[in-house]
């Protein structure tokens, strides 16, 4: 199916909306019937029925069918976080008494979850480095459920072999998941290579305007409906159909912002790999990255996310670099018009700041769709303000 295809025809029944190119926004809760069998059916099975929008929802249909083909999926799930994409899932699949297998450092809510809230419903977690592939098979208990998979790491950007690891998995019987966020459907496709669920935050790229927040879950129509019919409708953390549209509209452009964002982090990390300032830069299609080579071979590209570190890691130094810049934003998230920073001290008090530690020392930097001179100016007056 080609990508202008299903960004701009699938699931479009123009027909049935007068022929209004852009589709309508369904802001109804509720949705009628002319006789009680027609009713008795929709309560019977509200997946494939409008029947109220904590379930389906006519526009937030048009955006799953896209979805679900960006991925090579047989269907997919929206929710009103990415967070809610990774949890309803895992509150549906595992059980009492299941073991997880997870990659270190994922994201923080994830973290949260694994640590946090799973444990309360008696499913341990083993976090391994998941750049080693025998490190899955260290860890794999017999009661092992599920391997969680993110890759590109959205700080450090460590990757996993995405391939390996499904198929190691799959001969055991263990589902696989991941979260996708860093490269979207466009540059990666970990279902093609064998996981069973892939999720992903599409208040980053999918919506791609800072102006809505939600989730993708995507995988084989029997396990999007198990999730539907039981965590999903229970929990209720169904997008609103504006929010849906925001993403259709949100799609539209999503090639040409990806390359846009893609080509100029190309342009920006060089730079800044020559900079005085500057100790190292971390994206994976820097050819110093320690895994650009996998990179290469299951990735077409990324977006504009990537980390650096200063010579100078002072706290006091990190902080004063971030509040100097006067264009690119301090602010969480990526993925939208907006160029963005964000430095690991944010979250930890000085006292709490340790030096040697690289993880601390890391700014991650998004970059927009500014110009890349313009962004690059704005570093550099930032750099010119700092102890070197």
């Amino acid at each position: 199916m080609e990508l202008s295809f299903i960004l701009n025809e699938l699931g479009e029944d123009r027909e049935n909306y007068f022929n209004a190119v852009s589709p309508p926004i369904m802001q109804s809760s509720n949705f009628t019937f002319k006789t009680v069998t027609q009713l008795r059916q929709a309560m019977a099975d509200e997946f494939e029925t409008n029947l109220y929008s904590r379930g389906q929802n006519p526009t937030l249909n048009i955006l799953r069918k896209k979805l679900a083909a960006l991925d090579g999926a047989g269907d997919a799930l929206v929710f009103s976080s990415g967070i809610g994409a990774i949890s309803v899932p895992l509150l549906s699949l595992l059980q009492v008494g299941d073991h997880v297998i997870a990659v270190k450092n994922p994201y923080s809510w994830t973290l949260k979850l694994f640590n946090e809230f799973l444990p309360k419903f008696g499913i341990t977690t083993t976090f391994i480095d998941g750049t080693v592939f025998d490190n899955f098979e260290k860890a794999v208990k017999p009661e092992t459920r599920l391997i969680y998979l993110e890759s590109p790491n959205t700080f450090s950007y460590e990757l996993q072999d995405i391939k390996k690891i499904a198929g190691f998995a799959r001969a055991r019987g263990i589902m696989t998941m991941i979260d996708n966020s860093y490269c979207s459907p466009l540059y990666q496709q970990p279902i093609s290579m064998g996981i069973d669920l892939v999720a992903q935050s599409a208040t980053k790229y999918i919506g791609g305007h800072s102006d809505v927040v939600a989730g993708v879950l995507t995988g084989s129509k029997e396990l999007i409906r198990q999730i539907f019919d039981h965590e999903f409708m229970n929990l209720g953390p169904a997008i609103s159909p504006h929010s849906a549209w925001l993403m259709l509209r949100g799609l539209r452009t999503l090639p040409l912002r990806l390359q846009r964002s893609f080509e100029s982090t190309k342009i920006i990390t060089q730079w800044l790999n020559s900079h005085e300032a500057i100790q190292q830069v971390i994206w994976p299609f820097d050819p110093a990255f320690k895994q650009s080579q996998l990179a290469c071979e299951q990735m077409q590209g990324c977006g504009g996310l990537f980390s650096f570190t200063l010579k100078n890691t002072s706290f006091a130094n990190i902080e004063a670099f971030c509040n100097h810049l006067q264009h690119i934003l301090l602010a969480v998230s990526w993925g939208g018009h907006e160029s963005l920073i964000l430095p690991s001290i944010a979250s930890i008090a000085e006292p709490e700041y340790k030096p040697g530690d690289e993880r601390h020392q890391l700014i991650r930097m998004y970059v927009g769709l500014e110009d890349p001179q313009y962004l690059i100016n704005d570093l550099q007056q930032a750099f010119n303000k700092l102890k070197l």
